[in-house]
């Protein structure tokens, strides 16, 4: 048998893209915030890794409401990230790593301090600098009621009133989001033509794609109807508004950035990525996405929210490669990322708080997701095996949702903490260059037991099974793109085939079973002794069958 797998000519179908939040990555200049630089610095780290390319959380001026997702300028940096020249340094360094990379843009909406939104506030109601947002007049004989009955993602209306030049109170424009954050209108041409000045602006600077969030967003309904749910969205943090999320309109876009994106390609040979954050109801839906002309991939979130059980997991990923591959596209896997919380906590169980049982789960998903069809995205910190921070103070916190609802529930900020790199203390090499320099939000103690360095020393580590991982998916020709075939199997067991020979299989249970494969695993997840697979744990096997 061969091990080595000739490199796919479209080099996304099956890439492994490790996901950096900048500004909890690493910190070049000790205030406390991870930088461009810092991510140019830890490059060699991420090609050891084995991963093919990068994505890079919003770098752009902001007022950091939403930490960079509500964006001021779409074509510079801020300057507490780097500058435009940093940027084109960490580009040509990852290039010659070998590193692909995406920037994430945000075309839903834009930051209150935007040029555009600054000058509609200003030019006042029915001008041509309002039509690119979503203003209307208010409801009620004073027009002191929102527009309509939409709530925000984030928390309450969806909707903010304006006070006019003259002092009077005005329209009222929508922000699905924050009020930081004004809702683009799509429908007025400026918009989408404004986008595509963007998206050239960073393609001529070498980027190989973007990652684009909200991608079913954009438009709304023309008429603004009221909503039968108008709280949907904001209980459970996600877009399901069909009134104000994936309009069929939406498909026209991303058929035109692919064009783009097809003309760069068609100039220089290097093929540019579009993957879009969708988030619709069925895997048939976000089919749609991932036509031919459309994007090249999105984000399958259901195997993120699936819970730790064989029948959910087998369910999500046959729906997956019966819609999503069958469009010609691949799926595109995910377990973390920077708004959910990390597997380790979240497939562990209170009632076992402190066995290990949510790392070791971990680890088995890890197994399971990379020798899947398709491509894999990792949230940084994943490969470290960190739980999720969960007793932040109150004082430190800086989501939104938290300033705008009072909860705690859903919050992101216990999976953007700071990374570890080394140490025994915070920051953990996080943040150097100044003496008593704290990272943005505060490292727990026990972060030390998941530092890199400790991690790279450590071959059991997290760090080395998801090495040792990618370097096989690397190297097989059974994994990367494809098919698989499921096996029959005990219940709470998963295991399918990959090619004509390499089997995948997962024990969703606690008790050991036999395995699904004579000899000595390939890869797994924990110990596991000839013929048996434990509970809790995935292995890879070369079948000689």
């Amino acid at each position: 048998m061969s091990l080595q797998r000739t490199e796919a000519r479209h080099w996304w179908r099956d890439a492994v893209i490790y996901q950096v939040y900048v500004r909890s990555f690493l910190d070049s200049t000790g205030d406390g915030i991870g930088d461009l630089a810092g991510v140019r610095a830890g490059l060699p780290y991420l090609k050891k890794l084995g991963v093919d390319g990068i994505w890079l959380s919003p770098f752009y001026p902001s007022p950091q409401h939403d930490h960079g997702y509500d964006v001021a300028d779409y074509c510079d940096v801020d300057p507490t990230f780097g500058d435009l020249a940093e940027f084109d340094l960490l580009v040509t360094a990852a290039r010659r790593l070998g590193i692909k990379v995406l920037l994430d843009i945000v075309p839903n909406h834009c930051s209150s301090e935007h040029p555009w939104f600054r000058e509609a506030l200003a030019a006042g109601p029915g001008s041509a600098a309002r039509a690119r947002f979503h203003f209307a007049d208010g409801r009620g004989p004073d027009g002191s009621e929102p527009p309509n009955n939409w709530h925000a993602m984030f928390g309450g209306p969806a909707w903010s009133r304006v006070t006019e030049a003259d002092g009077r109170p005005g329209q009222w424009y929508l922000h699905m989001f924050t009020p930081e954050q004004p809702d683009w209108n799509w429908r007025d041409p400026e918009v989408p033509a404004e986008f595509e000045r963007i998206l050239r602006f960073w393609l001529d600077r070498g980027v190989d794609g973007f990652r684009i969030d909200v991608a079913a967003g954009l438009f709304k309904h023309p008429e603004l109807p009221d909503s039968p749910d108008p709280e949907a969205d904001a209980r459970t943090r996600d877009s399901v508004n069909p009134l104000a999320w994936n309009q069929p309109e939406v498909h026209e876009v991303w058929q035109h950035w692919r064009a783009i994106c097809e003309d760069y390609t068609a100039r220089d040979g290097r093929e540019r990525l579009l993957v879009g954050e969708v988030s619709v109801p069925t895997a048939r839906e976000h089919a749609q996405y991932v036509r031919a002309d459309e994007l090249h991939q999105a984000f399958f979130f259901d195997l993120l929210s699936a819970p730790w059980d064989a029948d959910a997991f087998r369910k999500v990923i046959s729906e997956a490669m019966q819609d999503i591959a069958g469009t010609g596209s691949t799926v595109t896997w995910v377990l973390n990322n920077h708004d959910q919380v990390r597997t380790v906590t979240r497939y562990g169980e209170p009632a076992t708080e402190g066995s290990g049982l949510g790392s070791t789960r971990a680890r088995a998903a890890a197994l399971l997701m990379l020798a899947l069809p398709g491509a894999a995205y990792i949230y940084q910190g994943e490969e470290l095996g960190l739980p999720e921070v969960v007793d932040l103070p109150d004082d430190v916190l800086t989501d939104p949702i938290f300033r705008r609802t009072g909860s705690r529930a859903r919050i992101r900020d216990g999976c953007r903490v700071p990374l570890p790199w080394s140490g025994q203390a915070s920051p953990f090499g996080f943040t150097s260059g100044v003496e008593g320099a704290k990272p943005w939000l505060p490292q727990p103690e026990w972060f030390a037991e998941h530092a890199t360095d400790r991690a790279l020393a450590d071959t059991r580590s997290f760090w080395h099974l998801y090495r040792d991982g990618l370097q096989l998916r690397a190297s097989l020709p059974q994994l990367g793109e494809g098919t698989l075939r499921w096996l029959d199997t005990p219940p709470g067991v998963l295991a399918f085939v990959r090619g004509d020979d390499l089997v995948c299989a997962v024990n969703f249970g606690t008790a050991p079973t036999p395995a699904p494969v004579s000899g000595t695993p390939l890869l797994s997840s924990g110990p596991c002794p000839a013929g048996v697979l434990p509970g809790s744990t995935a292995a890879w096997w070369i079948s000689d069958s």
